[in-house]
């Protein structure tokens, strides 16, 4: 998506980038496993509470995690290409996919809770439920927007524009620019550096969540009026992604591994599971006190997860690989075709009488392999690929078709 350039390519951001989209697939896959309904497209026979501290974990940190990385890559891809350059790609890889895919998926999103309903009360009419997902398409614009997993690209052109708005206004003057700059440079350096600096950071992102619809971050996936507190935090994440590029080395800093790092991430998470049960207790004396704290252990949570997975693959993945770049590059793909495929996976394996567990990794499993085969065999060679990932490239799982492909641009030609 946001992506260095071919030969300036950072290997482990790129598998920063990919495991936060992947993880978005796991995640929606585990939704129908929650013991408590929330309006999913169905609910399977097989529930447990393991599935919602899974879902309450990851959803804190893996889109925050993406807008960081989109971040840094924007400001590398902006110097690196210029602002015309820049300003293109961003309108070809996310504006354009973003349209057109709304469009695609909504008939198949519509129809998998349809028949996701009916599955729950009954016997479901595959048909009747494609039928209606499709006619859904003419009482537009009511519902525009709704009940789509494509907002984070909405979102990140949102906090793009803003991004180079605010950068445009700075250079305006050259002097107050060079001296935003150095403030703005020795803030990042220091929380880049300072043992403090995941606890520090936190703080604005809890305010933050305090205004949320519920505890937690919202999905925001519900209207084209953004959603102030949820657009703040990824704002903040893409801009301190933009910072930590603007030096080098500030990346690696800010996700150095200690031990105490480990720790503090252990006991957020494990703080954040307990005091998620106090929601609904409106009632409690302190009941003001327990949102604040479970808003800062959130947040905390959300920092430290972020700053570890990216030292993690720093750690083990700061190398050229294959199989990482393949993934990384599939990974847009996968993530925005994959959700009318889970919700599907769903409502048919819902009444299977099978371990929550085996569902949820054959779910995700078969997603992101039919995913990848529709990748490799559609999409990476052809102007698909081209919008999505920069440019065509060969095929990897399914090569025979490469020289018909070279033949087709050799024609053209």
């Amino acid at each position: 998506m946001v992506a260095a350039a071919q030969d300036n390519r950072l290997d482990y951001l790129d598998a920063v980038r990919a495991s936060a989209l992947i993880l978005g697939i796991v995640f929606h896959s585990s939704l129908s496993f929650l013991p408590v309904y929330i309006g999913w497209a169905v609910m399977d026979i097989s529930t447990s509470a393991v599935v919602s501290a899974f879902s309450l974990v990851s959803h804190s940190f893996r889109m925050a995690l993406f807008f960081l990385v989109a971040g840094f890559f924007s400001h590398m891809t902006f110097h690196g290409k210029g602002a015309k350059a820049f300003l293109k790609s961003r309108f070809v890889r996310i504006v354009i996919p973003f349209a057109v895919f709304w469009f695609v998926l909504r008939p198949l999103l519509v129809s998998g809770w349809i028949i996701g309903a009916e599955s729950m009360q009954g016997e479901a009419d595959i048909l009747k439920g494609l039928t209606l997902g499709f006619a859904s398409l003419g009482q537009l614009p009511a519902g525009l927007f709704v009940g789509t997993h494509l907002w984070f690209l909405y979102y990140l052109t949102l906090v793009t524009a803003i991004a180079l708005t605010l950068r445009q206004i700075v250079s305006l003057y050259a002097p107050l620019q060079q001296k935003l700059s150095g403030v703005a440079d020795s803030i990042t350096a220091w929380l880049s550096r300072s043992r403090f600096a995941l606890v520090v950071v936190s703080i604005p992102t809890a305010s933050c969540l305090w205004f949320m619809g519920h505890w937690g971050l919202d999905t925001p996936d519900k209207s084209l009026a953004p959603d102030l507190s949820v657009f703040l935090i990824y704002l903040g994440f893409f801009l301190f992604g933009w910072m930590l590029h603007r030096s080098r080395g500030l990346i690696e800093e800010f996700a150095r591994l200690t031990w105490a790092r480990f720790a503090l991430c252990v006991i957020a998470i494990a703080a954040s599971i307990i005091l998620v049960g106090y929601e609904r207790d409106t009632g409690l004396e302190h009941y003001t006190l327990i949102k604040a704290a479970y808003g800062m252990s959130y947040a905390v949570m959300m920092w430290s997860l972020i700053a570890l997975t990216i030292g993690l693959f720093k750690r083990f993945l700061d190398r050229q690989s294959g199989i990482v770049r393949y993934v990384a590059d599939a990974s847009y793909w996968l993530y925005l075709v994959h959700l009318p495929i889970v919700v599907w996976l769903q409502v048919a394996f819902a009444e299977l009488p099978l371990h929550w567990s085996l569902k949820l990794v054959s779910i995700s499993a078969i997603t992101i392999l039919l995913s990848l085969v529709l990748y490799d065999l559609l999409v990476r060679s052809t102007f698909i690929g081209a919008t999505l990932n920069g440019r065509r490239k060969p095929r990897v799982l399914f090569p025979f078709g490469n020289a018909v492909d070279h033949a087709r641009a050799s024609a053209r030609l």
